[in-house]
């Protein structure tokens, strides 16, 4: 038995017997605010973990009908991030500026082009610190999170997480498979590549026949695909934020329309 209730403007179906505490108080769609910058009100080190308005813009936002039928109700407590019956999520972000010691060298040559370095990355960081700019995974050891950073032949970058994403579906090899394979469960509920993408409003990632577009041109899943020059790395700065820029927009559009 069902009973649809509208917990501010979410309309969710949930079973009567479940589980509803910290739903009553889900943030309302048509507050979410695309251009809020959660470092603002980060507690930690990472917003990712300790900004509670990030938080609470994902417990909205994925709380909504899923492809394969069921709805995702997404639930929090001291013990979790976000929950949903035996899974757990934790937030990710999409972008990456690659600010590390093996790329210091072609960042002081970024410093050398741009007005102000300070400023470039500060406008980067606060376009990205947003809701358009963060996605939600399985969290539990050895999750995607933290695989996709490690290995050699995806360094956190998206695209080419994408890629892995739109290979699994079809079960093709990727450098993430394996990963992927253990959270299974999860990449069913949206039972297709497109389903995965539309859920998540990923749609500015792909063509319209559903293939990834890469942000850079380097050779697919070759070790350490990071930027070789100036110009690989502004322009994989400005597709970046062309990105979060578009999905925050449907972000919107969609907040706007499930609240009327």
């Amino acid at each position: 038995m069902f009973d649809v209730i509208n917990f501010t403007k979410v309309k969710v179906i949930i079973m009567i017997t479940g589980e509803i505490k910290n739903r009553i108080d889900m943030v309302r769609l048509e507050d979410i605010d695309i251009f809020f910058d959660v470092r603002s009100d980060n507690t930690g080190r990472d917003p990712d973990s300790s900004s509670p308005t990030l938080r609470a813009y994902h417990q909205a936002l994925w709380s909504k009908p899923l492809p394969n039928g069921q709805v995702l109700c997404l639930t929090t407590n001291k013990d979790s991030y976000l929950k949903w019956n035996d899974m757990v999520f934790g937030s990710d972000s999409i972008t990456a500026s690659f600010r590390y010691e093996r790329t210091k060298v072609l960042l002081e040559q970024v410093k050398q082009v741009v007005p102000s370095y300070t400023d470039f990355f500060e406008n980067y960081d606060r376009k990205t610190y947003t809701i358009g700019g963060t996605i939600i995974f399985p969290k539990h050891h050895d999750s995607i999170n933290q695989k996709r950073g490690c290995r050699s032949k995806i360094r956190d970058r998206w695209d080419l997480t994408l890629e892995c994403i739109r290979r699994f579906y079809i079960r093709e090899d990727s450098p993430l498979y394996d990963i992927f394979q253990k959270d299974k469960s999860f990449f069913d509920l949206f039972v297709n590549f497109k389903g995965y993408v539309d859920f998540f409003f990923l749609q500015d990632c792909v063509d319209e026949d559903y293939r990834v577009k890469l942000w850079l041109d380097t050779p697919l899943f070759e070790s350490n695909p990071f930027p070789k020059n100036v110009d690989e790395y502004l322009g994989w700065i400005d597709s970046q934020l062309d990105f979060v820029k578009r999905r925050a927009e449907r972000i919107a559009d969609y907040c706007k329309s499930d609240s009327n």
